[in-house]
């Protein structure tokens, strides 16, 4: 429950980050990197803070290194297609896509030798049919749907292997702060590459630092969910959260169409996300 409930605030301030986010690249105020820049600056901190001065300690086992290694650079190339696909996307179908990842994410599980139950086949097939629907149905925006397919498939291997870590070697706030200084570091000195400016500047525009802040408090909670629960339930309980902030977001700040036919997506959706967790 406690995993669950991580998630489901986390889903609503990463929402909201990316939101404004979305919208300020649209009027070109900030770039798609600047705004994957903000979004990873505060958990580096807030994980740092935890470690040396909460836990005071730093728990990384040097036997995780080819699967941190791994994760590092598939983390990196998921942030920056992440990025590219939620600007090219509408929120509503971002969301919904993304969901492939969980049908997957059960099949590694049965791989490395979980049971699937009846229910749990059944939520699958109605995920996929779901998904289905809204691929083919006239009149939805598919404009950079390729993009959330990908981003997708590529986390089924990062949340893997991020669960896998914090289980037989890291502590959930080490693992991460790594992470998110590889992408801070990707991030930062892209921007310096890319556009010769300093992406601290937007710091001092309180739009854009509370779109930091409340990011960044986003990914700190839904990081520690997978601490309190399976990968396949806490990514189960971030993607359908996200889904109904992003129906919230989409309705009302973007003017979004098709909302009455992705409700009943999404009712479709939430049967089979209950049947994959009973």
């Amino acid at each position: 429950m406690v995993g669950v409930i991580l998630t489901f605030f986390g889903s609503l301030f990463e929402e909201i980050s990316s939101s404004i986010g979305k919208k300020e690249v649209s009027k070109l105020e900030e770039d798609v990197y600047t705004m994957g820049f903000l979004s990873i600056l505060w958990p580096v901190l807030f994980f740092a803070i935890i470690i040396f001065f909460i836990r005071g300690q730093f728990i990384f086992s040097w036997d995780s290194w080819p699967t941190f290694l791994t994760r590092a650079i598939l983390e990196v190339i998921e942030a920056h297609c992440a990025l590219i696909a939620l600007t090219k996307t509408d929120r509503t179908t971002f969301s919904f896509v993304r969901l492939l990842t969980l049908p997957l994410l059960l099949l590694v599980d049965l791989i490395l030798g979980y049971a699937l139950k009846l229910p749990q086949l059944l939520g699958i097939t109605l995920i996929v049919v779901s998904l289905s629907l809204l691929l083919f149905k006239q009149g939805i925006n598919k404009k950079g749907i390729g993009w959330v397919v990908f981003i997708s498939l590529n986390a089924v291997a990062t949340i893997s292997l991020y669960k896998y870590d914090i289980t037989h070697f890291n502590s959930v706030e080490t693992e991460q702060f790594l992470i998110c200084s590889i992408l801070f570091i990707y991030f930062f000195f892209l921007i310096l590459w890319l556009d010769k400016k300093n992406p601290f500047r937007l710091l001092g525009r309180p739009l854009f630092l509370a779109q930091s802040l409340i990011g960044g408090a986003g990914g700190v909670l839904t990081g520690f969910a997978y601490n309190f629960t399976s990968a396949s339930i806490a990514t189960t309980a971030k993607r359908s959260s996200a889904i109904i902030w992003s129906m919230v977001s989409g309705g009302l700040y973007f003017h979004e169409r098709q909302l009455i036919f992705k409700i009943s997506i999404l009712s479709l959706l939430i049967g089979g996300l209950i049947l994959l967790i009973l």
